[in-house]
């Protein structure tokens, strides 16, 4: 038996819905060229009553932001036996809360930038001595949030106020990171294989929301393997950009998917990382519902992987799919 009625959840009650209604806009496109049944359904409380009426065997979740990403639209589709693409609730809720996700890289050994954490409750003196001991530059971005909004690089202290106003719109707490600087690599991860790594390169200083959804100028380089092993270590420029050691190309590939497993992720996710100029790896962060949109990232690594983007949004399918099926064989063998 497979599934032939999928229901695409999207736009969302997030900051993010704007992205989420191309997502889910492209993914129904697909689906329907591969023989679905497709249903678009345009959330846009937390009970999402279209349900209740359609026939449904899987959802394919394109939310991005809150009620997507946090478990939360995981929680409702369990409570009513509808099986859904991607992680379970509780990955969900870990790789949507930022702080969580770096104490989980630190415990199990995964290299991640420096932090600490700032909340809204604390004297501004108080945060302002708090980062500038901990050293410019700095990352500051809300510990719950996506599409890099709310983000800011803060490299002259004076600056700190406008900074923390930006970030605090989308929360009390704020997670401070130590700026690495360097290339930007993801790996995106699809049945439990990572797929080709992607470097990206914005016009901009950081891949902020415009570069992302917005800027024509953000290159996106499918990487290479080099024949050398040799990582250039001066400090003004860093090479090879677009290629990377084999070395280092399977070592980034590894910390990926270790990431992806050590937050308890299913199907696929996104693993977002840095390299700095002595070819060190930091993990950032692991986007469970990564975007599906024209500029996105996942369907260009598997684009790269000899995958296009309707049998990619068929294999997600597929694999929530199955993964119901065995889900029911095993509890009636229990």
């Amino acid at each position: 038996m497979k599934p032939k009625n999928i229901v695409v959840l999207m736009g969302g009650i997030s900051s993010e819905r704007e992205i989420s209604l191309r997502s889910g806009s492209a993914v129904a496109k697909a689906l329907e060229e591969v023989g679905f049944n497709v249903t678009c359904v345009d959330v846009k409380d937390e009970k999402i009553e279209d349900l209740n009426y359609l026939e449904t065997d899987v959802a394919f979740i394109a939310l991005h932001g809150y009620f997507g990403e946090d478990g939360g639209v995981q929680q409702l589709l369990e409570s009513k036996g509808i099986t859904y693409t991607g992680s379970e609730v509780n990955a969900s809720k870990l790789a949507m809360d930022k702080l969580a996700t770096k104490r989980c890289f630190v415990k199990s050994g995964l290299k991640t930038p420096d932090y600490l954490t700032i909340t809204e409750f604390q004297d501004y003196d108080e945060i302002r001595n708090e980062v500038t001991k901990f050293g410019l530059p700095v990352v500051l971005k809300p510990t719950r949030n996506g599409s890099s909004i709310g983000i800011s690089i803060l490299k002259d202290i004076n600056n700190l106020r406008i900074c923390l106003e930006k970030a605090f719109e989308f929360g009390y707490e704020i997670l401070v990171e130590k700026y690495i600087k360097g290339r930007e690599l993801t790996v995106g991860i699809l049945d439990e294989t990572p797929l080709p790594i992607i470097e990206i390169k914005p016009a901009t200083e950081f891949f902020n929301y415009d570069a992302k959804y917005k800027d024509n100028k953000t290159e996106y380089l499918i990487v290479k393997t080099s024949l050398e092993e040799k990582i250039n270590t001066d400090s003004n420029s860093i090479n090879f950009i677009g290629s990377l050691p084999p070395s280092l190309y399977n070592n980034a590939q590894e910390m990926a998917l270790k990431a992806h497993k050590t937050l308890g992720c299913k199907g696929f996710s996104r693993v977002d990382m840095l390299m700095d100029c002595h070819g060190n790896l930091y993990l950032l962060e692991v986007n469970t519902i990564p975007g599906f949109t024209e500029k996105s990232l996942l369907p260009k690594a598997a684009i790269a992987a000899g995958i296009q983007f309707p049998a990619l949004c068929k294999r997600i399918v597929d694999i929530a799919y199955q993964n119901s099926v065995i889900n029911v064989n095993v509890q009636i063998q229990n």
